[in-house]
């Protein structure tokens, strides 16, 4: 058996032993149980000579890899998203070039691509019509290529919207320049300050109103909606008011196994941060749902719930570094280098923490690789 010694938060340093199983490998069928979609992170070029506060430089081999796969376990990819450090180190011609990438590397897998209006400073937003102009830039360029849209929030509306008004107008607007449904985002601010108050009130009931209205206002060019509050009761009850035919796309990383498995009155679909470390788990268990097998979809995913509530801790908006971490331990990439060295942005028991729950649930695909690179990271910190 192996073992590793690891700090606590008071440094002091206590054998651990592994003692997970890696999950067993899984592939989604073409029309599983639940459409999953794996937010899926990007891998930086360690050899730039920018400075992490200047131009992301993204190693792109890498990170094609790491997409090819996520599509060989079936599962879907949400491109440029937030997990992409979209907004925190990838600016939009980055996100474009990734997901222009990514439609070439893999034309017919199931991709929804993020779509901002994160080129226009908020501070450079005036009115209404900025925002509506710099997200048609977004829609129009990822159309080009045939993408489809999953709709971000703004932080240029959170700051110039006055009202629920002002949002139903954008939306609208918006919408009506899109050739596909699409997937609307509504990210709550522990994930991005910013968005504090969006849909025009700070009120949950009225923004369910005001998102509920968007929706049967544009139902048409609705897919459905990620909801990304880390609130699985507020998920649940827009789920249960939702149009006939639109979906719910759980974007809750704490609450996933419940909101997945759904109960007599519906169920979410997915969109996930933390299907990017889980992925092998995500396939694995919406395959035994496909069978029927609630106890085996259960026995799979509730496991990893610490950690993933551990990665996403506050501030939540950091969880990116957890989810690369991983991606380092499991030799999806030869570094642990994030743009804007925000690799920097969580403390070493966190590391140590991440690690041990990765074992416990079969995260660690070769427990030989992580041990000898949770080691070397260690030592980079004096131990």
């Amino acid at each position: 058996m192996m073992k590793i010694a690891l700090p606590d938060t008071q440094g002091r340093m206590a054998d651990y032993t592994l003692t997970g199983t890696p999950i067993a490998q899984a592939v989604l069928p073409v029309n599983p149980a639940r459409i999953v979609y794996s937010a899926a992170h990007v891998v930086a070029d360690p050899f730039t000579t920018n400075d992490p506060s200047g131009r992301a430089a993204v190693d792109w081999e890498k990170t094609m890899e790491f997409r090819r796969y996520l599509a060989g376990l079936g599962l879907g990819i949400a491109e440029a998203m937030d997990t992409a450090q979209r907004g925190m180190g990838l600016d939009w011609p980055g996100a474009l070039e990734l997901i222009q990438r990514t439609k070439a590397e893999l034309p017919d897998a199931l991709v929804g691509n993020g779509c901002g209006t994160d080129h226009l400073d908020p501070a450079d937003a005036r009115t209404l019509d900025d925002v509506i102009r710099a997200y048609l830039e977004q829609v129009e360029a990822i159309q080009a290529i045939g993408g489809r849209i999953v709709l971000m929030a703004s932080r240029a509306l959170a700051r110039v919207a006055t009202s629920p008004e002002d949002y139903l107008h954008v939306y609208a607007q918006v919408l009506s320049a899109c050739d596909q449904p699409v997937i609307l985002h509504w990210l709550g601010e522990m994930f991005d300050p910013a968005l504090a108050g969006y849909w025009g009130d700070s009120d949950f009931d009225a923004t369910l109103e005001t998102v509920l209205a968007v929706i049967e206002q544009n139902l048409s060019k609705v897919d459905g909606i990620k909801m990304s509050l880390l609130d699985k009761d507020k998920e649940i009850t827009l789920r249960r008011r939702l149009p006939a035919g639109v979906k719910m796309y759980t974007g809750d990383d704490f609450n996933y196994p419940e909101l997945i498995e759904g109960d007599d009155q519906g169920f979410s679909h997915a969109l996930l941060g933390i299907f990017d470390p889980l992925a092998p788990a995500a396939a694995y268990a919406v395959n035994r749902l496909a069978e029927g097998d609630k106890v085996g979809f259960r026995a799979t995913l509730d496991p990893t719930v610490p950690l993933a509530r551990t990665i996403f801790r506050a501030p939540t908006q950091y969880y990116k570094t957890g989810v690369v971490f991983l991606a380092w331990l499991n030799g999806f990439q030869d570094h642990f280098i994030m743009l804007n060295g925000h690799q920097a942005m969580r403390p070493l028991p966190y590391f140590a923490q991440v690690f041990r729950q990765s074992d416990a649930c079969g995260l660690l695909r070769d427990p030989e690789l992580a041990v000898r690179r949770m080691k070397s990271l260690l030592a980079v910190y004096g131990v």
